[in-house]
Order: C-alpha cells, then structure tokens, then sequence
C-alpha cells in the first residue's frame, strides 16, 4: 500500500487524463456516473466495464490521499 501512496501525482495524472477522456460533450465517467444514478436502465457489460476503466484511477488517487493522510497523521 506504501507504493500506492507515494504515486499520488501518477493517480492525480491519470484521474485527469484517462478517467476523464473523453471530454466532449462531457467527461466520460461523469455520464457514466450520471446513467447509474438514474438507474442504469440499458446499460450493458460493456458500459459496466467502462465505469470500471474510468473508475479506477479515481479510486486509486482517493486511496493514495487517504493513505498520505493517515502517514501525516501518525
């Protein structure tokens, strides 16, 4: 978990760039995160597998934050 906390500016770098893209007309995981909150009608394994891609650096970047947090705390 150490490497994941030192790597924040990577997951920083990443949640912007690929957990974004596309941009246009909106980022990718914001209509995505928009589609399930009315109820994922017709969303298909595909679409599943994209909140997971563009996804992850986002989770990734929390649990870097939360980590060098809590070492700041200690």
């Amino acid at each position: 978990m150490k490497h994941i906390a030192e790597n924040w500016k990577l997951w920083l770098l990443a949640s912007l760039s690929l957990g974004l893209a596309p941009f246009v007309p909106e980022p990718h995981i914001w209509g995505k995160i928009k589609w399930i909150g009315g109820g994922a009608v017709g969303m298909g394994t595909m679409d599943w597998l994209d909140v997971v891609f563009h996804g992850t650096p986002w989770a990734l970047l929390l649990v870097s934050l939360a980590l060098n947090l809590k070492s700041k705390l200690s």
